[in-house]
């Protein structure tokens, strides 16, 4: 059977229904995720915000169903920084399947010092990496439940520039927030790319596709009051960008495509399509020090030892 991306060109703005379908968009209360549990609700399907914040959980999705009359939205409570909290998390979903993921949810800091989760992991390695990596164990039972049950995992163009220490993952010797949010990001990436190896040396159902947004930024991203504010001020100074970058809803999109898509492949990249900055989502060439496969390998082995599981465990 011909896919949807063979017999019609992909429209942003008209996107295939998934009525009966169950999403998870970790970090779904704001930014980029936001946007991505806003445009799944679209689609008929039953959407599942993971927040460690209650209350921007509900304003969240008050918005979505202000924008999308009948969403089917709701939240659970999700901390990626505390893991021996992600199987509770899971439980909490109650659902029988689940047919996609989008590891969506990150932290980002600009300056020192450096900080740990309480498992004693730098902040972005442990939240950014260690924490989907270890969710993504507990939701494989649910993911290989559905007929094609997807992972689809944010990374960034802040990555392409970042190579691993594979001596160093936490950032002891020498941090540097911006780096150490790179490389947590590129650890994503890899994860994404070499979960999909091994989900298809066992034959697998699920997919792993990776995605990231290109160049998103606020003052290009339109308005929802209470979860993205925007001032006419700073729209207006920022339209000289909007010829190279986008606004938050737009770096949506390749995530939204990776979810609905039946022609996208597992270990495939998405990306926006001009310059991998602004534009509709398109795949792209895996970049070199993603694909590394002795690399992804060495840093799945090591995730295993720091995180205390190992996705790859569960059949599916």
């Amino acid at each position: 059977m011909p896919s949807i991306s063979a017999t019609l060109p992909w429209d942003v703005q008209r996107l295939p229904r998934s009525d009966g379908g169950v999403f998870l968009v970790t970090g779904g209360n704001a930014g980029i995720g936001y946007f991505v549990a806003e445009q799944l609700s679209a689609t008929g399907a039953t959407v599942v915000l993971g927040s460690r914040d209650p209350a921007k959980a509900e304003t969240a999705m008050a918005s979505i169903r202000a924008y999308v009359p009948g969403a089917r939205v709701r939240a659970i409570r999700l901390d990626l920084a505390d893991l021996s909290s992600l199987e509770a998390a899971v439980e909490s979903l109650r659902v029988e399947r689940l047919d996609a993921v989008v590891h969506n949810a990150g932290v980002a800091l600009d300056d020192p010092p450096r900080r740990e989760t309480d498992d004693g992991h730098e902040l972005m390695f442990g939240t950014n990496h260690l924490g989907h990596f270890a969710l993504t164990r507990w939701l494989m039972p649910l993911l290989s439940a559905a007929p094609a049950g997807r992972v689809v995992t944010t990374g960034s163009f802040a990555a392409k520039s970042e190579r691993l220490d594979l001596g160093d993952l936490q950032s002891r010797k020498d941090y540097r927030p911006k780096r150490a949010y790179g490389r947590s990001k590129l650890a994503q990436m890899c994860f994404g790319i070499e979960f999909d190896r091994r989900l298809r040396a066992v034959g697998s159902t699920v997919a792993s596709v990776v995605v990231h947004p290109g160049g998103a930024l606020d003052s290009l991203t339109p308005s929802r009051p209470s979860v993205q504010a925007r001032a006419v001020g700073a729209r207006l100074s920022a339209a000289p960008a909007a010829l190279l970058v986008q606004g938050k809803h737009a770096g949506a999109w390749p995530a939204v495509r990776a979810v609905l898509d039946p022609s996208v492949r597992g270990g495939q990249l998405w990306g926006p399509r001009v310059f991998g900055l602004r534009g509709e989502p398109r795949p792209e060439p895996v970049w070199n020090h993603v694909a590394a496969p002795s690399v992804a390998a060495r840093l799945w082995d090591a995730s295993c030892d720091l995180a205390g599981v190992d996705p790859s465990d569960v059949p599916g």
